[in-house]
């Protein structure tokens, strides 16, 4: 029973994760910040380095905030990624180390995705914080799939663009959050068929989230919002 107890109370089991916070408002407040960051910086080494930090950061306080897990060898295995992703983008501008830095960004995206995730469905129910979480997810698949064009541009042995330029770290933001919403200005299109599968995939993925995770979740909100207001009103009679 009392190796049962452990198991059950660990570091990142369901309990530690149904009691935590949930909180996404710094999350989203750090997504936001990476999304003008990215949008802003020079395209230059230390600036792909404070990228790299920035969701490290991200990840960490996503993870606190789920509750997915206290294990302080997490923490270590974050750190570790995000001071190798920042090595890498100091060694040179070689596409190759550029493109590994990308990487390691796309992966830290992902993993915060995936977490965020995590601790909405923990939740059971949907409240403010599940949608906050679900905008932080919305913002964040953008910079992720901003990243994995900065990795084909980067590995690619062409450019990127059938404009003729890889583009810079900020046209990339453009160009994925324009694909997201399925805008569809055509200013911009990707050269080869790795860029136009993605692109496809990331419209898709923008539109069906949409119209699916956002919409149910304001949907279920909304119901449980006049279900407490029925309940106050046959308590008041």
């Amino acid at each position: 029973m009392i190796g049962a107890e452990k198991t059950h109370w660990r570091p990142g089991a369901r309990v530690a994760r149904l009691k935590a916070s949930h909180g996404y408002g710094w999350v989203l407040l750090l997504a936001f910040a990476t999304f003008f960051y990215a949008a802003a910086a020079p395209d230059e080494q230390w600036s792909r380095g404070l990228l790299v930090l920035l969701e490290s950061a991200t990840l960490t306080l996503a993870i606190w905030t789920s509750g997915v897990s206290r294990d302080v060898r997490l923490g270590g295995l974050i750190a570790v990624i995000g001071i190798a992703g920042l090595a890498l983008s100091l060694l040179g501008s070689k596409n190759d180390y550029i493109g590994a830095v990308w990487i390691v960004n796309v992966a830290l995206v992902g993993a915060t995705i995936l977490t965020i995730g995590l601790g909405i469905v923990d939740q059971g129910e949907v409240n403010q914080q599940s949608i906050t979480g679900a905008i932080c997810v919305y913002i964040l698949i953008g910079l992720m799939f901003t990243f994995l064009y900065g990795a084909a541009a980067a590995i690619g042995s062409g450019p990127f663009f059938a404009q003729g330029t890889d583009g810079t770290t900020s046209l990339r933001v453009y160009f994925s959050y324009v694909t997201l919403a399925t805008l569809g200005y055509g200013d911009y299109t990707p050269a080869g068929n790795f860029g136009h599968t993605v692109a496809v995939l990331e419209a898709l993925l923008g539109q069906i989230y949409l119209v699916t995770v956002v919409a149910l979740l304001v949907g279920n909100l909304s119901g449980l919002t006049r279900r407490i207001k029925a309940s106050a009103n046959e308590t008041d009679l």
